[in-house]
């Protein structure tokens, strides 16, 4: 944008993104088409035609007030474009834009428009796309915890989402701490320490986490691949999931968080669950797993 023209074009998307780029402009009050974001010189011409208008006399230090309220406004606008464009070419043909909430979007916006940093503004324009794709999805307590977020703290998330499965819902396989494929793959024990602490994890270092109540058989997914289990009894069945689970806050960001699926990881999980006296078969590169 060192042009200063809006990013956006109307004409150039397809109608979920135009009715997200409406309910933006409703909710926050910025039109992208045909208005044009002003460049920085012009927005200060401007101040300086509203002061001569009014026949102020500004001292040196309102001068530098006004130049700086340009400025600061001038960032956010920017960052509110960039977000809401990388959204907006995000969204899937059946994304239910029209059921976004301008409330929550204003709600949004009035959380994310300082952030500048690439990789948070990408974060964050998943989280409007994810909201924009299936209204609901994000909370506005997900929303202000995303905001208390540096990008250290989203860097170590992702890097903990390569041990997530999909057993009912998403859940890190944490089975010890200890263990290399944990360590050698960036998580320590302090780090999910902090995890954690911040509220993204809970951690139970003692007795773990349990998911009860399987049938005979069940599907559980790693990055989209399916394993099937099979246990001895009929009903009442189990799986140990280690030593931690995710928050809320932890559930609604796992799916945006930009995790890769680690094949290591993968084999080492298959190990650890078949020594539950359970039957798992699954589709490897170039074996089978029973």
């Amino acid at each position: 944008m060192s042009d200063g023209n809006s990013i956006i074009n109307l004409g150039d998307l397809a109608k979920p993104a135009t009715v997200l780029i409406e309910k933006v402009s409703n909710a926050v009050g910025v039109l992208y088409e045909p208005r044009r974001i002003r460049k920085k010189a012009e927005a200060e011409a401007d101040a300086e035609k509203i002061k001569t208008l009014a026949g102020i006399e500004l001292t040196e230090i309102q001068q530098r007030g006004i130049e700086r309220l340009v400025h600061q406004e001038a960032r956010k606008q920017e960052n509110i474009e960039n977000i809401t464009a990388q959204a907006a070419t995000a969204l899937p043909p059946n994304a239910k834009t029209e059921d976004l909430e301008e409330d929550w979007v204003a709600h949004f916006f009035d959380r994310c428009e300082k952030v500048s940093d690439t990789h948070m503004q990408s974060l964050w324009s998943s989280l409007l796309a994810g909201e924009a794709t299936t209204p609901g999805t994000y909370s506005k307590r997900t929303i202000d915890f995303v905001a208390s977020m540096d990008k250290k703290d989203a860097e170590l998330f992702t890097k903990f989402c390569q041990f997530t499965w999909m057993i009912g819902g998403p859940v890190p396989l944490i089975f010890e701490t200890s263990d290399e494929i944990y360590t050698k793959n960036g998580i320590s024990f302090s780090d999910i320490k902090h995890l954690d602490a911040i509220g993204l994890i809970s951690f139970e270092s003692t007795s773990g986490y349990i998911n009860m109540g399987f049938g005979k058989n069940a599907v559980i997914f790693y990055f989209g691949l399916p394993t099937l289990i099979e246990f001895n009894k009929d009903k009442d069945n189990q799986i140990i999931l280690g030593k931690v689970l995710f928050t809320q806050a932890g559930k609604e960001l796992v799916n945006i968080c930009g995790a890769k699926r680690n094949q290591e990881f993968y084999e080492y999980a298959i190990k650890k669950l078949s020594q539950q006296n359970i039957c798992l078969s699954s589709v490897l590169p170039n074996n089978r797993v029973n």
